[in-house]
């Protein structure tokens, strides 16, 4: 677990992806190679093809993490499946406002499947059991609110 949030961090995390896609100009995707190699290699190909700014958004499993190699790709498909990391692209030149394609089907696993698989939660949940229910009360929150905004937003 990272010095600076041993007692869990109660913010939500920051989502670059939307902050980029709201300059309406840039290239936006996330992707994560473990979960859909596929989708990693399209997204990449119309990175590079795309005639402004770029930026792909990659999950990468950590070691620090308590995530070794062994389990790194059941981790980044846990990270998918769970709403924590979802998988789109988003293409400003596609249409008048912009294209988002969302890739990943909706979350089929709760948010704590997913985070239980990583020591810095784990170590949290043996620590304070209590605080670590409100945090992963709180990702699932999170996770949900993302999950809507991405799904309303490919269907407009």
């Amino acid at each position: 677990m990272a010095k600076f949030a041993s007692a869990g961090k109660p913010t939500a995390k920051k989502d670059l992806g939307r902050l980029a896609m709201s300059y309406g100009s840039v290239y936006v995707a996330q992707v994560a190679l473990g979960a859909n190699e596929m989708q990693s290699v399209r997204a990449l190909r119309e990175a590079q093809a795309y005639p402004g700014v770029s930026l792909v958004i990659a999950y990468a499993s950590c070691i620090e993490h308590g995530i070794d190699m062994t389990s790194s790709l059941r981790q980044q498909k846990a990270a998918v499946a769970s709403g924590h990391w979802p998988l789109y692209r988003f293409r400003p030149d596609a249409a008048p406002d912009g294209s988002l394609t969302l890739d990943s089907k909706a979350p089929s696993i709760p948010i704590a499947e997913y985070a239980l698989g990583q020591s810095r939660f784990t170590q949290l949940a043996r620590r304070d059991p209590e605080r670590a229910d409100q945090l992963l009360g709180q990702m699932q929150a999170d996770a949900d609110r993302r999950w809507a905004y991405f799904a309303q937003a490919a269907t407009t």
